[in-house]
């Protein structure tokens, strides 16, 4: 059956004309058989021009026929049109990218674009920097985009003026991207700080752990190890040197950046430690660090510059004055001279650090419930309390008084409707913030909304909408004035622009197989460029600008051996390892394991610090077995492996020192016990609990998902330490008091040291410069 042709319609002339050019332009190329096939189906069609008679009459012609009648019409007629169009174009409505033409283009680079789809104006440099010089007063109503970073750095060179929001603009900060999740502890990370460079990053989590990482590969640095019960706050000092963490176990504990040796164990609280500070006051060499306890008690510790030496006891005030009130959060002003705390007595009291001893100055009573947030701003002397009462207070010292603007947070913007729920619930400040230049407070509530006041007046200006759960976190920008990143239970972290009220970008903490984790921290670092979160889940989130291929070399678990690993305490509180009788900071670099307590491949044990060069052998654990108290056998991690296969291997320096010791604790302990010691094949005895080597054991089977629940906790039980410790002996103390602290070099030292580099240099010049000059001639 032949075809049924298709339904005929009217076709333009222009559209006729088109499809002989197109012939045209096929039959002198390579697909002339394609255009034998178009010629026939358009003389089927009808689709070519037709002929016109004297009477006006229309008339089919054929392809050959065309071609004769129109032979000024070259087969590249059609190509040199669009060649021509781009430029005359260009000319008229100016592209993108200029000299470059495309028939594919699209918006500003498209081919069918007019001037009313492209009448936003780019400035050059020169016009833009004249705005900032005053002229012309207004934008122009068609000044649409910002120009680009380098005529705006351009326009900054020749009239040396610019501003930040315009060199920077705010979507900008949608080109934030978490570069990686890093599974670390075992528990809930409710503490996350950077130092002072933002080149490291330290979390503290409730498995009682404080870490150090690296901020721009996420490599595991450092744990450090101490502390028995929950981190509840953390602090660096301003010379980045120290951080100290404060934990439920009531101790603070102070360790060196450099060395990540012990520098103080600070005992002065009988309750939880609830914040921790480092003032920025500087007297000399004198500096203090305060800490608030649940025990009601506000604790400032004095400590030297040059020695690192706090004193035994804190200058100690004890604000109880009904049983049960606890200090809640402190807050120094930017000179450090003036301290604020909260506490649940809905009192906020204020010291003063500017004579001789801090004092208290005043107590401020216009709460009606518990202080638990509080904040002096950026700069200047004022400081901004949250309550549980439903208020926020800003805070200024006027005419020898403190006095306060309310900020009532059941105030509505206009037009603002009002849901039933929130009719009937009491509103509560949950978390507060300055942003950088301290003209905007932001308060959050726990209807879930952000309330943005103007600092001066207390107008609510916006209200950030977005989060489903109560909101912790505020952060503000370091430099930024216009950023603020809020996030929450509901795993939701949020950058929003404060002064417009918008939000800029937004992330979901979905961890897959274990629904969203409550975001619990979040700290940016000292250059904008990044900012860490840590969650309900135990993992640490860095996000930033720029490439993530850094951090694509690292596992997605960290954790090394030694992490849970029990420990001993002596009369002070100083810990030692208790398998190795070593101080933590002294014990050699430990294996990177995942968190069933499984060793990570070659290439990523050379992450771990002092392990960068160890050959390949050294970098592969040897594993054990030991049986646990219900019976159950377990893996871990003894020593190195050695590469002599099934061999008898010699053994390592570590092992003999491991087997010395733990074989002094045993006949210490009394031989009345029963404690037959294994032998390995070479003769030489293990200590009481049963080490095999792996080459002598089946595999254990693959730990599938992970183990965060039940019994087991994988890296945690395979050293069997849930925290706890034991009484140190005499030996332990005696071992403790070997330890080697390397002390930190003085400036000046390492000035006279590169001096005298300097000069040897020169002198080395000189001398080869004048040998050289003697063997030539």
């Amino acid at each position: 059956m032949a075809e049924s042709s298709p339904a005929r319609r009217p076709v333009p002339l222009i559209e006729s004309e088109l499809y002989f050019l197109i012939a045209r332009y096929l039959s002198a190329g390579p697909c002339r058989r394609a255009a034998q096939v178009l010629v026939q189906e358009l003389e089927q069609y009808q689709l070519l021009p037709k002929r016109l008679d004297w009477e006006g009459n229309e008339h089919n012609r054929s392809y050959e026929e065309l071609v004769l009648s129109n032979k000024h019409v070259a087969p590249d007629h059609l190509l040199q049109i669009c060649q021509r169009i781009g430029p005359m174009l260009d000319k008229e409505i100016p592209p993108s990218i200029s000299r470059v033409t495309s028939l594919l283009g699209a918006g500003r680079q498209s081919l069918l674009r007019t001037a009313k789809d492209c009448r936003h104006t780019v400035w050059k440099g020169s016009a833009f920097a004249a705005l900032h010089r005053g002229r012309p007063p207004e934008m122009p109503v068609n000044y649409g985009y910002p120009p680009s970073l380098v005529e705006i750095h351009r326009g900054k060179q020749l009239t040396g003026c610019s501003t930040f929001s315009t060199a920077f603009p705010g979507t900008m900060y949608q080109h934030i991207k978490m570069h990686r999740r890093i599974l670390g502890h075992l528990s809930a990370v409710y503490c996350v700080a950077f130092d002072r460079t933002g080149h490291r990053i330290f979390t503290g989590s409730d498995d009682c752990l404080v870490k150090i990482w690296s901020t721009h590969n996420g490599r595991l640095l450092s744990t450090l190890r101490g502390h028995s019960a929950e981190i509840s706050d953390m602090a660096v000092n301003y010379e980045n040197t120290m951080i100290a963490a404060g934990s439920c176990d009531k101790i603070i504990r102070v360790w060196c950046l450099r060395t990540c040796a012990p520098v103080a164990v600070l005992q002065g609280h009988t309750g939880s430690i609830t914040s921790l500070q480092f003032s920025p006051m500087a007297k000399g060499s004198q500096r203090y660090m305060v800490s608030t306890g649940a025990d009601g008690t506000v604790c400032f510790w004095q400590w030297d510059l040059e020695s690192l030496k706090f004193s035994a006891r804190p200058l100690k005030f004890t604000e109880k004055p009904r049983p049960g009130v606890q200090m809640l959060c402190s807050s120094f002003s930017v000179g450090g001279m003036f301290l604020a705390t909260g506490s649940t007595d809905h009192v906020i009291r204020m010291y003063f650090l500017g004579f001789e001893a801090p004092e208290k100055i005043a107590e401020l009573e216009s709460h009606t419930d518990k202080v638990d947030s509080i904040q002096f701003c950026n700069n200047g002397d004022r400081f901004l309390s949250g309550s549980r009462d439903g208020t926020a207070r800003i805070w200024r010292f006027e005419q020898l008084e403190w006095r306060s603007i309310l900020l009532d947070m059941a105030t509505r913007i206009s037009g603002d409707l009002t849901s039933e729920e929130e009719r009937f619930m009491k509103p509560k400040v949950t978390m507060i913030a300055w942003n950088q230049n301290d003209s905007i407070v932001v308060t959050a509530v726990n209807d879930h909304v952000l309330k943005v006041w103007n600092s001066y007046t207390g107008q609510l200006l916006h209200n950030l909408l977005g989060h489903a759960d109560e909101v912790f976190v505020l952060e503000t920008h370091p430099f930024d004035s216009r950023i603020m990143l809020s996030a929450g239970h509901d795993g939701s972290i949020f950058i929003w622009d404060v002064t417009k009220g918008t939000k800029m970008k937004h992330y979901f903490n979905m961890i897959e197989g274990q629904g969203h984790g409550a975001v619990f921290d979040c700290k940016f670092s000292q250059d904008g460029q990044h900012f860490a979160c840590t969650d309900s889940h135990g993992h640490l989130l860095i996000f930033g600008f720029g490439c993530s291929k850094p951090y694509e070399k690292i596992p997605e678990q960290m954790f090394f051996h030694t992490d849970y690993r029990p420990l001993i305490r002596d009369s002070n509180n100083y810990v030692l390892d208790e398998q190795t009788q070593q101080a933590p900071h002294l014990m050699p670099p430990p294996f990177l394991v995942d968190v069933d307590g499984n060793p990570h491949p070659t290439k990523y044990q050379r992450l771990v610090p002092g392990r960068e060069n160890s050959a390949d052998e050294h970098l592969v654990p040897q594993l054990g077995y030991v049986a646990t108290s219900d019976g159950e056998v377990i893996e871990q991690i003894i020593s190195l492996q050695t590469n002599d296969g099934e061999g008898s291997p010699e053994p390592s320096v570590l092992d003999g020192m491991i087997r010395q010791l733990q074989q002094q604790q045993d006949e210490r302990m009394g031989a009345g016990q029963d404690n037959i010691p294994n032998v390995l094949p070479n003769g030489e005895e293990t200590p009481r609990r049963g080490f095999r080597r792996l080459s002598l054991d089946i595999q254990s089977p693959p730990n599938i998902g992970l183990r965060r629940s039940g019994q087991v906790e994988g890296v945690r039980q395979m050293h069997q330490n849930a925290p706890r410790s034991q009484i140190a002996t005499e030996r332990d103390l005696q071992a403790w008091k070997r330890r080697v602290v390397v002390p930190e070099v003085p400036l000046g030292i390492f000035r006279f040291v590169l001096g005298y580099l300097l000069i040897l240099f020169l002198s080395m010049k000189i001398y080869l410069c004048g040998y050289l000059h003697t063997l030539i001639h």
